[in-house]
């Protein structure tokens, strides 16, 4: 949906939360991609999964996120934004979000749209605000953080070229999900929730991303407006993509791109990418030294977000990877259409899209 511009379990877990503070620690390893450590196995930090832990002060930061919101809390909460957002009330969906998440200790069940739905109406009627209606809520602040960590870039307003019926394209604005499913319109895939699964090249480890089995040279599309951080061969990843969102807290990381031509013509460490743009073609480069391999078995996209709320974070034993399955298939609401450049191998996007992010990024270098 784009609108046009205009319980006792639940305490424990709570008493749980709050029983692990700590601050970082200055050591740190030499990182490989995926979460993964060219020198050693992964360790996701000293807390068990569910153990959401906030840290404030010089140095210190959030330390883990367990990122568990339902693809049917994700909809809901959009549709709630995106449907007030001419409405005296616009509601955000990262607070309602964050809202459920903190008196549910993270968990989305089977009432947690119901219970979106309610807080939404209470916000919608102007008796409370949210900042009132949270002002006790001890846990309100993390989840909100960690939330807005992982779906911050993802909605807003923007600009993209749409159709007219006799064939004209023309510039509209509006606001709703500006990010993208990371395989263009039209190219199948089938992909099932493969976060936390054993991987055994080089050494045994957990599975720290998303797997969309598709066909080789499928265009894979940015996900996000951001900067190129990474690019190149990495004996885990293969042919891989590292995008850094603008405001430095998600690190999109796709992985096992096409051997011989994984990289959409031009892109380059720096290279600045508006989100839906081609950015590489599917392959199964990868599990090798040799640079342009293909070793992997099946032709498919990994796709990892990272969080990083303290540099220290990037690349070491502080890594924060989240489950994007239901991300996932929220995003599957927004693909990215492409057609093939004349003979070649290259893909581009059919409507372009101005992004504010980008552009404010373009003029002083500021998320």
């Amino acid at each position: 949906m784009v609108v046009r511009l205009k319980n006792m379990a639940i305490l424990m877990s709570m008493v749980l939360l709050a029983a692990f503070f700590v601050v970082a620690g200055n050591e740190r390893l030499q990182g490989g991609e995926e979460g993964q450590f060219v020198d050693g196995p992964f360790v996701p930090g000293p807390f068990a999964p569910g153990e959401a832990v906030l840290v404030t002060g010089d140095n210190q930061y959030i330390k883990w996120v367990d990122f568990n919101v339902s693809y049917e809390a994700l909809c809901a909460a959009y549709d709630l934004d995106v449907g007030s957002y001419d409405q005296p009330v616009h509601l955000n969906w990262i607070e309602l979000l964050a809202y459920v998440g903190a008196k549910n200790g993270g968990s989305f069940g089977s009432n947690a749209v119901s219970a979106l739905e309610k807080v939404a109406t209470e916000l919608s009627e102007g008796s409370i605000t949210m900042a009132e209606l949270t002002s006790d809520m001890e846990y309100y602040d993390y989840y909100y953080q960690a939330y807005e960590a992982v779906l911050g870039g993802m909605v807003g307003e923007f600009e993209i070229e749409r159709e007219t019926e006799t064939g004209e394209k023309i510039w509209t604005k509006l606001y709703g999900l500006k990010a993208f499913l990371p395989i263009a319109h039209g190219f199948p895939y089938s992909d099932y929730d493969d976060f936390g699964v054993s991987r055994s090249y080089g050494y045994s480890r957990n599975h720290l991303g998303h797997d969309m089995m598709g066909q080789v040279g499928t265009p894979i599309i940015a996900i996000e407006s951001g900067y190129v951080e990474a690019l190149g061969w990495n004996q885990y990843g293969g042919w891989r993509i590292g995008i850094r969102s603008f405001d430095e807290k998600r690190y999109y990381y796709y992985a096992h791109l096409r051997q011989n031509f994984p990289y959409a013509e031009g892109l380059e460490e720096g290279s600045v990418v508006t989100a839906g743009d081609v950015i590489g073609y599917m392959g199964h480069t990868g599990y090798s030294t040799t640079e342009n391999t293909n070793n992997i078995k099946t032709v498919h996209l990994h796709w990892g977000m990272q969080l990083i709320f303290d540099e220290s974070q990037k690349e070491g034993n502080n890594e924060i990877w989240v489950d994007c399955y239901d991300l996932t298939r929220f995003l599957y609401k927004n693909r990215s259409r492409a057609i093939k450049v004349g003979e070649s191998k290259e893909w581009d996007r059919v409507f372009q899209m101005r992004d504010p992010t980008v552009l404010k990024w373009e003029n002083d270098g500021l998320p």
